[in-house]
């Protein structure tokens, strides 16, 4: 599971799942690119990364964005000179609600951050993986993905899409040697998911229906991205790995 001489880029990785999946591949060798919005957020990062002795850059970037994504790509390009791992991680979801009153800005920043951002950055990564002789990208979903929530419906539709998007490049791009999987992680203790945490009807209501009877924190995410980025991971493409507690059993 070693990811030694690789480049890794990890979106959303100023904090919560991102900023573990990029510790974690740091510590398995990789040279990482931390993204985020906030140039000063993913700094931070970066540099407490290099003061463990890993390398590390952060790069600002708003996945939503095309140019943004296109300038994230030939920073790292810049920095490393090669790119062997795709983390999208950046996500949003601004509204909760039903989905009636779901406001076109709102549609339209989900479906920007949690579908499309993912689908430009691979898109743009994939002729220098496929150059290289191979790659990985990982998409982070949602077990929302799977059956929606009251209140959660655009974010679930995002969710769902990324995961066909998921299988899709993995059937195309599996003759380039790229492999596209998805995590599903169920819920996790992070910023986005603190409407749910926050509310204790909700938690009484996933708490009866989970197996281990606790939420999950980043670090339970991140091994199983570095799985899936080496070469352990090496014949699984087009999957989508739950990792939920047991959650949706």
């Amino acid at each position: 599971m070693t990811l030694t001489g690789k480049t890794a880029i990890i979106t959303g990785a100023s904090k919560g799942i991102g900023e573990a999946i990029a510790a974690a591949m740091a510590r398995a060798g990789a040279r990482v690119i931390v993204s985020s919005r906030k140039q000063e957020a993913v700094e931070a990062v970066a540099a407490r990364l290099r003061a463990e002795g890993y390398e590390a850059q952060g790069v600002a970037a708003n996945a939503g964005e095309r140019a943004d994504c296109e300038a994230l790509v030939e920073a790292t390009l810049d920095h490393y000179g090669r790119i062997d791992i795709l983390v999208n991680n950046a996500a949003t979801n601004p509204a909760f609600g039903p989905i009636l009153q779901l406001e076109d800005w709102a549609w339209d920043k989900i479906m920007g951050v949690n579908l499309k951002g993912p689908f430009d950055l691979a898109r743009l990564c994939h002729p220098h993986m496929k150059q290289q002789g191979g790659g990985a990208v990982i998409n982070i979903a949602s077990v929302e993905g799977f059956t929606p929530n009251p209140g959660l419906g655009a974010y679930s539709i995002s969710k769902a899409a990324l995961i066909m998007l998921t299988k899709v490049l993995a059937q195309e791009w599996g003759p380039d040697a790229i492999r596209v999987n998805a995590i599903a992680p169920g819920l996790i203790e992070t910023k986005l998911s603190s409407a749910i945490t926050a509310n204790p009807g909700m938690m009484k209501m996933i708490m009866g229906k989970q197996a281990l009877k606790r939420t999950g924190q980043p670090d339970d995410i991140a091994g199983l991205a570095v799985l899936l980025a080496s070469e352990a991971g090496s014949f699984i493409t087009g999957a989508t790995l739950t990792a939920d507690g047991g959650l949706t059993i």
